[in-house]
Order: structure tokens, then C-alpha cells, then sequence
């Protein structure tokens, strides 16, 4: 598999190199990433007392290597990769090597002089990937994703759908639409958002906000329940803790207090933490990768209940818009069609009902935070959605500037003028691509490896090891390979039945058992020495003359590599 990695990245004009796993602390403090990754980023210290990241991935490490090469524009664009350890402090790893702390990845970067540019290579290595991957013989799912703490203007997600994934994709059955649910956009199915002044003009007709009691009662079921209506007419208020927070909230309510923080020179300034009131129509949830997306944090979490008491000054379930000073209110677009909800009044036991926005409340800001489902309307053409289980295999990001500016990596270009290039980053993990091969390519025997990827393309079993059988095995495995295919020979002392449970097991394509009877047998009344024949996930072997069986599997083998490796999606 890293062989047809490495083929791919080389033809697109991508070189290998091979930085160290152990990267100096410093690197990550000036790209600002020492504080952002958060407690999946494992430090540690030399005897010195200095501080070191094993890596988790190489944006710094690469951009390192760059800047001390790169001075001029004739050396762009630039595209480098490794294959290499990897190291992340998962809090819950699991399915063996599909989610674990240590992994292989392949990851590449590349090096711009424009946005143009980059967008070609970016466009190049989506090819090499679909390529990579119709060779492994899996069946992927580009869809549009989140890029998170990668950062950048865009990213692209390479999928396989799995029972067990812990990705949620949503595609359209009318369009070729996709997307991680993290993403994941779809039609508004609420009023159009309003201008706050066209929001009072729509409010004119609605009772004035009025606050009710509603004793005990907190959450949106219970409310449906007290007061006989739908979910819809609610609108949900929860409050976010946010950290590494790179908006700029100066002036923004209750943030008069809070400063920004530069990791390291050089690095962005962000405000290590801040809270704020999130608000999304009452049957929806929160979408927390578009919300941190849109706050430009590097993780948002919903707030411990110390927090929701101090910043709405009411219990846990009585947080609402209306009267809210002490945190920036992030409106989800669709509360800004809602002109008659029922919303938390910021006291115990109280609600109100009738609050309309514009009217009486407006909001900080206004985005798309919330989580698109299964049933919701495709944001292109309308058809209906449905939700897919998968798992990530590879990621390709438009980093831009983020990291290049931030650890001053700089070139001249014709005029001697100094110019920050922007940049691309492109990863695909081993481990779980192997893992997925395994999930889309077994039977109840084991592994059906395609050619392309399985450890050997023949197994020669011999009945018992010895004479006849001993020395035709041995000129057949040579042949086999003399025709370019990779042979085990399998001489163990074992039952012929271990040897053939072993072989399905292991998922080794074909199978040839040479035996005393098949090596004595005629036709015509003169010798004809056969084998047994039989590909993996064939339920009868067949017999073959042995002089024709390299041959035959040669044909066959190329066949199916032709197969894997054609008709390639552009």
C-alpha cells in the first residue's frame, strides 16, 4: 500500500523526505497550535527541562524545513510528503488500529505562490486519492468536511461507509451531494432571515413578550408538554464555554474583561477561554464543529453548570435571549425567522412566551450552527437527505496562510519583493485504510485481499513436504515468482486443512496444492503432472496442468490489477 502511495504522490510531483516524530515544543508555540490541540497533543520534556511534541501531524515540522530552504519564487510550487509514525493521545481509541494513539500516516504539503496555484495541486492530489484508493479496492465517498484545528479556507474528507464508523456522512438521493455531518448544510425550512428592523416590522401583529410560570418545568419535551404545542415554536438556549477563541470579542457582552494571548511570537492571539449564549430553534441541536468554525475557536464545549448559573444568573434550563447581557448571543439563522417563540425568561420556574427577534432581542452574531439530520432538503437541489455510518481514510486541506504566517516563512519573488506562500496539506491514515480494505473485502474464512494490496498473490501448499511433492513446490514457487508474482510457500509440518484455514484466513488470492496423487496423474496414458487450483472466495478448486498454472495466474493477476488500477475516477 505505501508502494502505491508513494507511485501516486511521486506523479503529481510530490517528493519524500522523513522528519523526525519528536519535534521541538517551540514549533508548535509559534504556530499558536501548543495551546490550541488541546490534551490530545502529547508533550514531554527532555532532561533539559525543554519542551517537545511527539507529533500528531507535520504542518510545523514541514514549514520548519521550508523556511530555512526556501528564498526564492522560482523554487515554487513545492510538494513534500512523508510516510510516518504518528502520535495521538486519544481519550477513547478503539477497533483495534482504525482509532488508536499510534498510527502510520502518509501526509504531504505543498507550497504556493498564489491561491491559484494552490487550488491546482489541491485539485491534483483529490485525483492522486481517488486513484490511491480505486487501486486498494475501496470504495470511497468525497464529501465536504470541517477542517477544525487544521484551519484553512476548505477541505475535502475521503470516506468508506461502515457499520461501526464514527463519522455521520449526509447524501442527497437526488444529487451528488455529500458532506460530514460536521459540515453539513441543507435547505432552510424556516422563514427568511430578517433584518432586525424588518423583524419588528413582522412582530407587529404579535402580542407583546410575556413572562409565564412554568413550574419544574425545564426541558423542551417538558415544556411541548405543559403548554400543548411543538418543539418548533421553542427556541433553545445553551451556554458555551470556547477556547482559543480568535474572534475579535472587544466590545462584544461580558468579554470587557478578557484579553488575547499570543502562544509564541508570531502566533495568532486568541482569548484562552470565553462563554457564550448559543441559541437554535427548539427541535434542533448544535452543531459544535460549526460553532467553534464560526467563534474561530479550537474546541467548544457546553458549559458546567457553575458557568450557565453565573453567566444567565438562573438554574440549569431557564436560559433564553431575551434580557441576556453577560455573554455574546450566537444566533442560529433559523431563530431569526421566529417572531412568537417561547423561550427560558432567565429566572426559575419562568418562560416567556411570544418573544420575537428584533424585537426584543437581537443577536451578536448570526450563523449556521445548527445540525443537519436525515429527512432535512438538500441546500443544492432541494432532494431529501439520508445519513450514512463511515470512516475517515484521508483528508486534503486549503491551509492558506495560518501556518506560514505564523512561523514566518517568507520568499522573494522576481522583484526581490518578500511574499508569505500559501499552503495545502494532505493526509491519508494507513492503518485505518488497511482496516478498511479488511471491512469491505472479507467472508466468514477471513481476508479477500484485492491484488493490488494482499501480502502475497500465491500460496503454494504442499500436501506433505517431501520427494516428489518437495521438489515440484520448489520449482513451481520459482516460477511463479520468475513471472513476477509474490509466492509463500507453506512447508510447515501441519495438516493439509490448518494450511488451507490459514491461507483463507490470511486472504492470499490463490491457492495451488501439489499433492502425490495430482503430480501422478495421465491423460492418454502419458504423465501429466496437475495441481489444484482454486481462487480465494471460490468455493471448488479445479485441476490444472502444473506447467500452465504460473501462467495462468500471471494472466489472471494482471487482469485484475488492470482492473483495479482503469477506469479511474478524474
Amino acid at each position: 500500500m505505501e508502494n502505491i502511495i508513494r507511485e501516486e504522490m511521486d506523479a503529481i510531483g510530490s517528493l519524500e523526505i522523513k522528519p523526525t516524530v519528536v519535534v521541538p515544543g517551540e514549533l508548535w508555540k509559534e504556530s499558536g497550535r501548543w495551546d490550541s490541540m488541546g490534551e490530545a497533543l502529547l508533550r514531554v520534556k527532555n532532561r533539559l527541562g525543554a519542551d517537545f511534541v511527539v507529533s500528531p501531524t507535520a504542518e510545523e515540522a514541514f514549514t520548519s524545513i521550508v523556511r530555512d530552504e526556501l528564498s526564492s519564487y522560482r523554487q515554487l510550487p513545492l510538494s513534500l510528503y512523508q510516510i510516518n509514525t504518528k502520535y495521538r493521545d486519544e481519550i477513547r481509541p478503539r477497533y483495534g488500529v482504525m482509532r488508536g494513539r499510534e498510527f502510520v500516516m502518509k501526509d504531504a504539503y505543498s507550497y504556493h505562490h498564489d491561491d491559484a496555484s494552490l487550488d491546482e495541486h489541491y485539485q491534483a492530489q483529490g485525483r492522486a486519492y481517488r486513484r490511491i484508493f480505486k487501486r486498494c479496492g475501496l470504495t470511497v465517498i468525497p464529501v465536504r468536511a470541517d477542517s477544525g484545528a487544521m484551519g484553512g479556507s476548505g477541505s475535502e474528507e475521503f470516506m468508506v461507509e461502515s457499520e461501526i464508523g464514527d463519522n455521520t456522512l449526509l447524501l442527497c438521493k437526488s444529487c451528488d451531494y455529500a458532506a460530514n455531518v460536521e459540515k453539513a448544510e441543507c435547505k432552510p425550512d424556516y422563514s427568511p432571515r430578517l433584518s432586525p428592523d424588518q423583524a419588528k416590522e413582522a412582530a407587529a401583529d404579535i402580542p407583546p413578550v410575556e413572562k409565564i410560570d412554568t413550574p419544574e418545568v425545564k426541558t423542551i419535551e417538558e415544556l411541548c408538554a405543559f403548554l400543548k404545542t411543538d418543539a418548533k415554536s421553542f427556541i433553545k438556549t445553551l451556554i458555551y464555554r470556547a477556547v482559543n477563541v480568535e474572534l475579535d470579542l472587544s466590545g462584544a457582552p461580558g468579554c470587557g474583561n478578557l484579553t488575547k494571548h499570543k502562544a509564541a511570537p508570531g502566533a495568532p492571539e486568541t482569548y484562552p477561554e470565553a462563554f457564550f449564549a448559543v441559541a437554535v430553534r427548539g427541535d434542533l441541536d448544535v452543531n459544535e464543529a460549526k460553532l467553534a468554525a464560526a467563534l474561530k475557536a479550537s474546541e467548544v464545549t457546553l458549559a458546567a453548570d457553575t458557568d450557565v448559573i453565573r453567566v444567565t444568573g438562573a438554574p440549569v434550563g431557564f436560559a433564553g435571549p431575551v434580557g441576556l447581557k453577560t455573554a455574546p448571543l450566537i444566533l442560529d439563522r433559523t431563530v431569526t425567522g421566529m417572531n412568537d417563540a417561547v423561550t427560558g425568561a432567565l429566572e426559575k420556574d419562568k418562560h416567556y412566551r411570544h418573544a420575537a427577534y428584533g424585537r426584543d432581542f437581537d443577536g451578536w452574531l448570526a450563523a449556521d450552527i445548527r445540525t443537519v439530520r436525515a429527512g432535512d432538503r438538500c441546500s443544492a437541489c432541494g432532494g431529501e437527505l439520508y445519513e450514512k455510518k463511515g470512516n475517515e481514510l484521508g483528508h486534503i486541506f486549503k491551509l492558506g496562510r495560518k501556518y506560514t504566517q505564523s512561523m514566518g516563512l517568507n520568499y522573494l519573488d522576481e522583484n526581490g519583493k518578500s511574499h508569505v506562500p500559501t499552503m495545502g496539506c494532505y493526509g491519508i491514515g494507513l492503518d485505518r485504510t488497511l482496516a478498511s480494505i479488511i471491512e469491505e473485502h472479507h467472508d466468514e474464512q477471513g481476508i479477500v485481499w484485492p491484488v493490488s494490496v494482499a501480502p502475497f498473490h500465491v500460496v503454494v501448499i504442499p500436501i506433505k513436504y517431501q520427494g516428489a511433492v518437495k521438489d515440484a513446490c520448489g520449482a513451481l514457487a520459482s516460477e511463479l515468482e520468475a513471472a513476477g508474482l509474490e509466492v509463500l510457500l507453506d512447508d510447515r509440518d501441519e495438516r493439509a486443512g490448518v494450511k488451507f484455514n490459514d491461507a483463507d484466513l490470511i486472504g492470499i488470492p490463490w491457492r495451488i496444492v501439489v499433492g502425490d496423487k495430482t503430480l501422478a496423474a495421465s491423460r492418454d496414458g502419458k504423465p501429466a503432472p496437475q495441481v489444484e487450483l482454486k481462487r480465494r472466495g471460490e468455493t471448488e478448486a479445479r485441476l490444472v496442468d502444473i506447467g500452465k498454472a504460473a501462467a495462468e495466474i500471471a494472466g489472471a493477476l494482471r487482469r485484475e490489477l488492470a482492473e483495479l488500477d482503469g477506469s479511474l475516477i478524474q
